[in-house]
């Protein structure tokens, strides 16, 4: 049967950002991961909760290389070695590890203007959270779209208030809801983080959050698998009392399902992460990313799904 998904170059059912980038840009365009020794209101003390209780000790910058202070320096650094396989790509300077936005203006703009003249830089992303995105950060930030693309990676985790609590996220919905309201007036672009298998939510708690996002303005999204890494605090909490853990066919299918009540037009980054092997607890069978996304694949061309259907077929 013929994809019935028209934001594919390579049969999916779903809008990769792989797409996005080839159609856009017409050429390879390659993210250059950042640590520029940014923190969190979790874990500095601001809001004294000892941040989340699944984040690392590299604030979810895992694959970043080591802080280098020279910004620029780091970046070539790993440019270099983006460049054995893809020579000529542009880049995305990514900066990944904690909250970007998360410090004074100044700081903020003396690592992206940086990036400003650089002629392979098509656009610019900086990890953050909806609780540390100030008004001059936003109004500097949408100034910077005149000259490159920006892009906010805001990571919600789940709609659902009492999950957020216990898990020390340190904000509510309606924080994340009244950011993305603000951003609507901007050029900045947002790719929305959630998490499936969060400690006691049910597969109808993970497809609300979808539901809960649905009428808000954003570009794209990025779905993880609940990591238990070492050294976390979610790492004390499965030694002392373990908890259910979602199984790859239970991912799958919650995925598959997420994926439907997505409008066709929001680009999909992730559908899984990346963990470092000796750091991971459980579940391993995120290990093998290539055999997980392409049992996604399966699976959908099996139920003849693709995404936005949920949407489609209820006239929604």
């Amino acid at each position: 049967m013929n994809n019935p998904f028209k934001y594919s170059l390579d049969n999916k059912r779903y809008h990769t950002f792989n797409y996005h980038l080839k159609t856009k840009y017409n050429h390879k365009v390659a993210k250059v991961i950042l640590d520029a020794d940014f923190t969190c209101p979790n874990r500095d003390g601001t809001k004294g909760i000892g941040g989340c209780i699944f984040c690392s000790l590299r604030g979810s910058g895992d694959s970043s290389t080591a802080f280098e202070n020279d910004i620029l320096k780091q970046y070539y650094a790993n440019k270099e070695i983006i460049s054995h396989k893809w020579p000529d790509a542009y880049t995305i300077p990514y900066f990944q590890s904690f909250t970007n936005t998360y410090g004074p203006l100044k700081k903020i703009k003396g690592y992206v203007d940086q990036f400003l003249d650089l002629q392979e830089v098509v656009e610019i992303s900086l990890g953050t959270r909806a609780d540390c995105l100030e008004e001059d950060v936003i109004e500097y930030l949408d100034s910077v779209t005149k000259t490159k693309e920006i892009w906010l990676e805001i990571g919600l985790q789940t709609s659902n208030d009492e999950t957020s609590k216990y898990i020390n996220r340190g904000h509510d919905f309606k924080t994340f809801t009244d950011v993305m309201k603000r951003l609507e007036n901007t050029n900045i672009h947002t790719c929305i983080h959630i998490i499936n298998g969060l400690p006691n939510e049910t597969e109808e708690d993970m497809l609300r959050t979808i539901d809960d996002i649905k009428d808000i303005r954003f570009d794209a999204i990025k779905i993880h698998m609940l990591h238990i890494i070492k050294n976390t605090k979610l790492a004390e909490i499965y030694k002392k009392e373990p908890f259910k853990i979602m199984t790859k066919e239970e991912y799958i299918d919650t995925v598959i399902k997420q994926i439907e009540r997505l409008r066709p037009e929001v680009i999909i980054e992730r559908l899984t992460g990346d963990p470092i092997k000796e750091d991971l607890i459980a579940p391993m069978w995120v290990l093998n990313k290539t055999q997980l996304l392409n049992d996604i694949d399966k699976e959908m061309v099996k139920r003849n799904t693709y995404q936005g259907k949920y949407y489609e077929t209820n006239n929604l």
